[in-house]
């Protein structure tokens, strides 16, 4: 071969190699990156090209897929009860993408997954029908329609949890959305979806409220302060009286008083005795006694300070603050910077029932295939043990008195079943004029053990400033969470 016909050869397989290389490099290196661009319409197209699979609940199905004849898209997502159910699905739009489970399994639902490769081959040598897997969840039916419906019209949340697994019961929010009214992707479909973002309604209802909303959890933290007390041995029986003076003066304060809410039998009162008539100035006097060391570390174990909780969906982070004595003794009444989810709350009742051991919190039970086999499974975690049995029981006995004989009389179920629980209204606002936070967290026990843990807040509603209390607002709706979970039990 002479000189320039071997240079032309060199030249053109040095082509071909680069050739080779760069499509080596789209296919296995580039391809996630591709896949998932935005811009990558193909992506969208197969999304949207096969029935949706569906997400769970008690067996049935609350999604749906049919028919569209907007664009490229061939299906797009419907929902059963969509308003209810939003919280825990959240959405999946051809417009606007997806989010929560809709997003975070979004693989599964349309198909995609590698997970279901050998079903999707089967489905096509056979003729069957393309289709998206399911996502099964924990959730039980009564108690979300339960918990909704007790919320009505009021701004606020609920969370329940089963105390010996972490399954989520129920997890409801209002204000909220009916995600069917932006599945397509047409110009009505923007126009329902602006129309639920912040700037347009300050309700915020896309705003999921149990996971992603903290608030002051005022008196209901009176628990983990409780907690702290008796886990640092600073008093070790729940009816001795307790060293705690009233009026209580706030440490590092030139005489700013720690006041309670009437005239109530605070002085040296027993821890069982504080929680029933929720004393500030006992249980702020525990947590400026600890310290602020020992009080945060304590809150930690019940999930405080935790940026990372999925249930897959991730939950705002609880905080319960480095702070100075005063405070920080605020701070133990569940004033001050200390914030929680909803979801944090019902941990903590959920750790109490469950005799100390706080069970990692899951919303998924199983995924499955488009023919129902199941190809992943969740299996039960221990999270944390915040308190050890004996005193977990004891703050069981004190917590049941607050619903027997205190402030959480409205969350009692007969027929044998045990309530605990605690009453919260968180001040906020400046100078605290906007309407309290209403609370309430609570757990129901029978002969069989503790099947449901409820946190409960009433962010805002139009009852008088003076009739609002956790246990005027939040607590029957508790004790309807709660009944509803014992009736699907039964």
């Amino acid at each position: 071969m002479n000189k320039p016909l071997r240079r032309v050869a060199i030249f053109c397989g040095l082509l071909v190699l680069a050739l080779l290389i760069r499509v080596n490099w789209v296919q296995f290196v580039q391809a996630d990156e591709l896949k998932n661009d935005p811009h990558n319409r193909r992506v969208a197209i197969e999304r949207y090209s096969m029935p949706r699979g569906n997400i769970i609940v008690d067996g049935k199905a609350i999604t749906g897929s049919t028919t569209t004849d907007s664009g490229d898209f061939k299906y797009k997502r419907t929902y059963k009860n969509g308003t209810m159910w939003a919280p825990v699905t959240g959405y999946a739009s051809q417009a606007f993408d997806a989010n929560q489970l809709e997003k975070l399994n979004d693989g599964i639902l349309s198909g995609t997954d590698d997970k279901l490769f050998f079903s999707r081959t089967v489905d096509m040598f056979t003729g069957g029908q393309q289709k998206g897997g399911n996502v099964v969840t924990t959730l039980d039916a009564k108690a979300q329609k339960a918990a909704f419906k007790g919320l009505g019209d009021k701004k606020g949340a609920v969370a329940a949890i089963n105390p010996e697994t972490g399954a989520i019961l129920a997890l409801a929010s209002t204000p909220s959305y009916d995600p069917s009214t932006f599945a397509g992707n047409t110009d009505k479909d923007a126009e329902a979806y602006n129309a639920l973002q912040k700037k347009n309604n300050p309700d915020e209802p896309m705003l999921n409220r149990a996971l992603r909303q903290t608030y002051p959890p005022g008196s209901t933290f009176k628990v983990v302060t409780a907690a702290a007390a008796l886990e640092n041995g600073r008093y070790d029986d729940v009816d001795a009286k307790t060293d705690s003076p009233l009026p209580y003066t706030l440490p590092d304060t030139s005489g700013i008083k720690l006041e309670n809410e009437g005239p109530i039998p605070c002085k040296d009162a027993s821890l069982r005795v504080a929680l029933q008539y929720s004393c500030n100035t006992v249980f702020g006097k525990i947590s400026a006694d600890l310290g602020n060391k020992k009080m945060k570390a304590e809150a930690e174990k019940f999930g405080f300070n935790n940026a990372e909780i999925d249930i897959p969906v991730r939950a705002a982070e609880s905080i319960f603050p480095t702070d100075n004595r005063p405070q920080n003794a605020m701070a133990g009444i569940g004033q001050a910077s200390n914030r929680a989810t909803p979801l944090q709350m019902a941990m903590v009742a959920s750790a109490v029932a469950n005799d100390g051991k706080l069970m990692k919190p899951y919303m998924v039970e199983q995924l499955e295939a488009q023919n129902l086999n199941v190809i992943q499974q969740h299996t039960p975690q221990v999270m944390n043990e915040p308190l050890s049995p004996e005193n977990a029981q004891k703050m069981q006995s004190i917590m049941q008195t607050v619903v027997t004989e205190g402030t959480g009389k409205r969350a009692q179920i007969g027929g044998g079943v045990t309530v605990g629980g605690k009453t919260g209204t968180a001040q906020h606002g400046e100078d605290n004029k906007d309407n309290p936070y209403a609370w309430f967290i609570s757990y129901a026990k029978t002969a069989k053990g503790s099947p449901v843990a409820v946190a409960v807040v009433i962010e805002g509603s139009d009852t008088l400033r003076d009739d609002i209390a956790g246990g005027a607002l939040a607590a029957p709706i508790a004790k309807d969470v709660m009944e509803a979970v014992l009736e699907s039990n039964k």
